[in-house]
């Protein structure tokens, strides 16, 4: 496993660094946020990061895509990370694409690979059903029908770009119980069709989610993704990787509001000199950047394990979430504080990476619900 980026990689890299404070300032989030943008996304900034190639890196060059990989897609996570940008990155360029590849039949992925790979089509992974991340506790179900088709009933929480998705990828049992690993299934539903009623919510941060309820509605067989009652460890593959590079965005915010607040300390001056030299925030902030490096060499280690496809990606997975949960909330909480005053002011940016702390901590299982099933994963 290497820990250095190729040179492909690093030009990713830097484009993307480029690109996201130019095209998307913080100030971005503030003015979605503040003019209550039915999206709450930029489509314009998605058509241009898809045309620069990033929403097709997990998709193979049959379907569209450059098939670039992981490592690739982390740095432009990152780089978006370090400007809180709210794009459909995460739900359809790494949960969406990664599904399909993983899961698709020749027929799915010719429809809707080259759509997604484009910009024009937005994806949503339904999951979730109660406060906590559950992926086995799934109350949803799918009833077969006489002419080999499904209905679907149920509830979903927490949808990513729920509310603007074209599609929507529907986790539900079709056999044993609630809490079963077996008998999960997973669906291709259009967004759109009868029977769907999405709600929007707009979380802490100013990202989006959705709360989405499906009242009979008819599939047809060709609708399954992947094995019926067997969603289960495509599921888990999909959720490794969407750890993997949430965790890269994390660790970008993360850096950014460690960037921040060393400025500050250099900047705000207390008694004469620059409060960075009392040795009390000297040690506070060396252990912010202590934390940072560590978290992206578990991020690393966790997206060439994808690419790779080593036997630990699994482990890997958990524990850059759960390591990037804790340097974000770290960074999050220590940038309020030593910003003092003024870091409480919705005025000042700081607080903005408290916010997408908190939120980000809760999407694909928090810090705990990592560290217990890296646990598992290693026979404790």
């Amino acid at each position: 496993m290497t820990l250095v980026l190729s040179s492909d990689t690093q030009m990713v890299r830097e484009t993307a660094m480029d690109f996201f404070p130019t095209r998307s300032p913080v100030m971005a989030l503030r003015k979605l946020r503040d003019s209550a943008d039915a999206d709450g996304f930029s489509r314009k900034l998605w058509q241009e990061m898809a045309e620069l190639g990033w929403s097709g890196f997990l998709v193979s060059e049959e379907y569209g895509g450059t098939g670039f990989g992981m490592t690739g897609l982390a740095q432009v996570l990152e780089a978006s990370g370090r400007t809180l940008t709210a794009s459909p990155l995460i739900a359809t360029a790494l949960v969406g694409a990664s599904l399909l590849e993983l899961a698709g039949s020749p027929g799915q992925k010719s429809d809707l690979l080259p759509g997604l790979v484009a910009g024009e089509t937005l994806f949503a992974l339904a999951l979730e059903e109660g406060p906590h991340h559950a992926p086995r506790r799934i109350a949803t179900v799918a009833t077969g029908t006489s002419n080999g088709g499904y209905v679907l009933n149920g509830q979903k929480m927490f949808v990513l770009d729920g509310h603007v998705a074209d599609t929507l990828v529907v986790v539900a049992r079709t056999a044993g119980g609630r809490n079963d690993r077996t008998g999960i299934t997973l669906f291709l539903v259009a967004a759109d069709a009868p029977g769907i009623t999405r709600k929007r919510n707009i979380m802490l941060d100013s990202r989006n989610a959705a709360s989405i309820e499906f009242s009979n509605v008819a599939v047809d067989a060709d609708a399954v993704l992947g094995p019926v009652d067997g969603g289960s460890d495509v599921l888990e593959a999909v959720l490794d990787r969407a750890c993997a590079g949430l965790a890269a965005e994390m660790l970008g915010s993360a850096s950014e509001a460690f960037d921040r607040t060393l400025q500050y300390l250099k900047d705000r001056r207390q008694f004469g000199v620059a409060i960075g030299s009392f040795q009390a925030l000297k040690h506070r902030a060396a252990q912010m950047f202590c934390e940072i490096e560590a978290t992206r060499s578990a991020v690393l280690a966790a997206c060439s394990a994808i690419d790779g496809h080593a036997n630990d990606t699994a482990s890997l997975a958990s524990l850059a979430k759960s390591k990037a949960s804790d340097t974000l909330r770290l960074c999050g909480d220590e940038g309020i504080q030593m910003h003092g005053g003024i870091g409480m002011t919705d005025e000042h940016e700081i607080g903005f990476f408290l916010k997408r702390a908190r939120v980000a901590e809760a999407t694909f299982g928090n810090a705990a619900f990592h560290r217990d099933r890296y646990a598992s994963l290693m026979g404790y």
